[in-house]
């Protein structure tokens, strides 16, 4: 069938109505997204013909997925895209240049423990080498960003995260702090070495990623925010750039810009990277997203 068959005035009443657009109240932009949202679906059902069962099996996918949805997000290129979007309405408005910002993942943590500069991240025993990193932050014309909050997290050995580890046994705020810098804008930290981690088997995840032929695996790499007072924040990750996966991340997360090459030293590595912030424009630029972030 054709997918005019949305454009019948059956369908097309069904829609107003079902999006709230025939009644008086709500929120007007919310109704107007859910109009297009509900016919795009219909479109994608009528144009792939797909039936009932397939429909009804889709929405189980997604009721028993719903833990790892902030897996699934950027597993299926949607927070890239995010970033990629983001980035053209920057350079529609003549907004280049900065470090490349890149996906935050699922797995922030709020209110890690503030300390001061050189900071240890690792609160727990892990059998792994140390990971040493340092650099500048500065502003669009080199200039040093004072009074910065370099916020570190990244996962251990085995690929957990703290908060999130399945065995239970990371005390809370491991491999997790937030580092006050000083009024020269540089940073310097060691941990224990993250390695790489793939989504956990057999989840909602996995399970989508084996149907598209792909993997589900992430290199080695550390999360960052980066904020300070007249900046835009930033939101951006390193992937190490010797890893196997380092070109090949499931969640997109590898960008130009953001895969320094570690000097490995026997069980030490060494990372030099600096940051270039973007001036803020208004206040809103100062803040972080609306996301809903853990809490310990």
């Amino acid at each position: 069938m054709d997918v005019d068959f949305v454009r019948t005035q059956p369908v097309q009443d069904l829609l107003n109505r079902a999006s709230g657009l025939s009644v008086a109240g709500g929120n007007a932009r919310l109704k107007t997204i859910m109009r297009d949202w509900l016919e795009s679906t219909m479109k994608l059902i009528v144009e792939h013909d797909i039936s009932e069962s397939e429909f009804w099996q889709a929405v189980s996918f997604l009721q028993n997925g719903a833990p790892e949805f902030g897996l699934l997000v950027p597993g299926v290129g949607l927070e890239h895209f995010l970033d990629l979007y983001m980035d053209a309405k920057d350079r529609e408005a003549g907004r280049d240049g900065g470090t490349p910002r890149t996906i935050e993942g699922p797995l922030y943590v709020k209110d890690a423990p503030l300390v001061e500069n050189d900071a240890n991240l690792t609160s727990d025993p892990d059998d792994t080498g140390t990971l040493y990193m340092g650099g500048s932050i500065t502003g669009p014309d080199g200039e040093p960003v004072p009074n910065a909050i370099l916020h570190v997290w990244h996962a251990n050995s085995k690929g957990f995260y703290s908060h999130f580890d399945p065995t239970g046994e990371q005390t809370p705020f491991n491999n997790r702090r937030r580092i006050k810098l000083g009024a020269d804008g540089r940073y310097a930290f060691h941990s224990k070495m993250p390695n790489g981690y793939s989504v956990p088997p057999q989840g909602a995840t996995d399970q989508l990623m084996q149907a598209l032929g792909r993997h589900g695996n992430r290199p080695a790499h550390v999360h960052f925010f980066v904020e300070a007072p007249g900046y835009r924040t930033l939101t951006t990750q390193i992937n190490f750039g010797d890893d196997p996966f380092a070109a090949d991340d499931f969640a997109f997360g590898t960008r130009e810009g953001l895969l320094p090459v570690p000097n490995r030293q026997g069980d030490s590595a060494h990372i030099a990277f600096d940051f270039v912030l973007q001036r803020a424009s208004d206040a809103d630029d100062e803040t972080f997203s609306a996301r809903v972030r853990a809490t310990a």
